[in-house]
This record gives C-alpha cells, sequence and structure tokens, in this order.
C-alpha cells in the first residue's frame, strides 16, 4: 500500500512537472519594434496576448516618460507630459488617463509586463504582427509611417546603399517603393523586399544582412522616400557594376541614371 501510494505521488509530481514546462515552452520570446527601433529588450507571447517591459516600452516611445516603481501602492507608474499610466500586478489591471481595464502584469525579476495592445492602443499608437521579424510593430501616435515600412526600408537602404549619400540611398528607397506600386510586383514593402518569385530580389536577403540595424541617416533616408521625396522617377531596378554584371537588367530594361556606385534602370 505504501509502495502504491508513493507511486502515486511521483506520477502526480511527474505530471505537474510536465505541466509547468508545458507552460513554459508555451511562453515564446519575440522582438518588438516601435517605429524604425527594435527594443533593446524582448517580450514574449503568452496564449496569443504578446507582452513587454512597460518601461522599454514608453522609452521606446520618446514622449519624455517618466518610469517608476511606486511601492506604497504596490504599482508601476508613468507620466509623461500628456498621459499617465498605472499597471497593478495584484489586480491585474492597467490606468492609463483615468480609464482602468483589466489586463494581466506581471513582475518578473524586477520588470514589469504589461499587455503590449492593451497599452498601446489606450496610448493611441497603433500595433499590427511583423511576419518578416517574428515580432510586433509599434507605430507611435502621429508618426508619418507605418512602423513596419519604416522599419524594412531602412534596413534594405542601409543594407544595399549604407555608404551612399543620402541622395543614393533615398534613390534605393524609391525602388523600393516603386515596385509597391507597381503590377509586377508585391504590394508592401515588406514583400518586396522578401520576394523570392524569381529567386531572392536583394543580395542583403540572401546574405542576412538586411538584419543589421540602419544608421539614422538610413532611417532618414526611408522617412524622407516614404514622404514622398523622388530621385529616380519611376525606376523599378538598381545594381552595383563593381559588383555585379547586371547581365539582365541591362538585356532587359532601360537605363536611367547612376547615383553613385549604383546604375538605375525603368
Amino acid at each position: 500500500m505504501k509502495q502504491r501510494i508513493f507511486q502515486r505521488l511521483l506520477m502526480t509530481a511527474a505530471v505537474a512537472g510536465l505541466l509547468t514546462v508545458g507552460a513554459h515552452a508555451a511562453r515564446r520570446s519575440v522582438p518588438v519594434q516601435v517605429d524604425a527601433d527594435t527594443l533593446p529588450v524582448r517580450g514574449y507571447v503568452d496564449s496569443g496576448v504578446t507582452y513587454v517591459p512597460l518601461r522599454a516600452l514608453l522609452n521606446g516611445l520618446d514622449a519624455g516618460w517618466r518610469v517608476w516603481w511606486d511601492s506604497s501602492a504596490g504599482q508601476a507608474a508613468a507620466e509623461s507630459e500628456d498621459d499617465t499610466l498605472r499597471a497593478d500586478p495584484a489586480a491585474d489591471t492597467l490606468t492609463v488617463n483615468s480609464r482602468t481595464f483589466h489586463g494581466r502584469v506581471t513582475v518578473e525579476n524586477g520588470v514589469t509586463y504589461v499587455p503590449l495592445r492593451a497599452v498601446c492602443e489606450a496610448l493611441g499608437c497603433t500595433v499590427e504582427w511583423d511576419a518578416y521579424s517574428g515580432g510586433a510593430a509599434v507605430t507611435s501616435p502621429g508618426a508619418a509611417c507605418n512602423a513596419s515600412e519604416l522599419y524594412w526600408l531602412a534596413h534594405i537602404i542601409y543594407a544595399e546603399s549604407g555608404a551612399e549619400s543620402m541622395t543614393g540611398q533615398i534613390a534605393v528607397g524609391n525602388v523600393i517603393l516603386n515596385r509597391v506600386a507597381s503590377p509586377q510586383f508585391p504590394d508592401t514593402v515588406q514583400a518586396v523586399i522578401f520576394d523570392r518569385k524569381d529567386a531572392v530580389q536583394f543580395e542583403p536577403v540572401g546574405n542576412g544582412r538586411i538584419y543589421q540595424s540602419p544608421s539614422e541617416t538610413s532611417v532618414e533616408a526611408a522617412r524622407q522616400a516614404l514622404a514622398g521625396e523622388n530621385i529616380i522617377g519611376d525606376a523599378l531596378y538598381f545594381y552595383a557594376p563593381a559588383l555585379s554584371q547586371g547581365v539582365w537588367i541591362n538585356a532587359n530594361c532601360t537605363y536611367q541614371q547612376t547615383i553613385g556606385c549604383h546604375r538605375f534602370y525603368l
């Protein structure tokens, strides 16, 4: 009898351990980007909800937020010039500008995690899932550009022309946006960049340089291109003669102009 009881206890402990491991495994670490920048710490997805460190998120929004832990209330608190926020882990509530709503709040190793979409939408941000980064993209209030578009356009500009002048970098951005507008290519910035219909379209996608952090100049070039600045008209192709012979482009496209190390074609 004692042996059976002991065996049952072992089985119960084993099942509890499996459940704990399963619950932990269900949590998936993900990057979170705000406009053109990736937050320095990652969030996680649990049961379809993305959670993010509160301080990192608010610092990423760059709205002059001050964030602190209110030990007397047992809450994370934050305020900017226009907004106030409280995150209560005991009650699982979030209060933004006197509006309180439920959302799981946890404190792990001194870091307060909050549900990303709930907080962002309460602050006037928009949130979308970026399948190409495998994470969440937040567009801050009043931003002129969609976060995912700006993020990836800045990345491809930097990877293809980071050493070029501002004019040369904007021109590369123009090619991407011209393809988005053309029926010959996919209809989003991200899909154009990662297009593999006729093999990889841009070498940085193949060799991984697309994932390098862009310079401030490349981010600004992306902003200007998205705002309508156009250097190369309707050009859909470019290549660098020092790195490629451009056989197909030369045989099938009309040369337009050369900017820096790149030749552009219609």
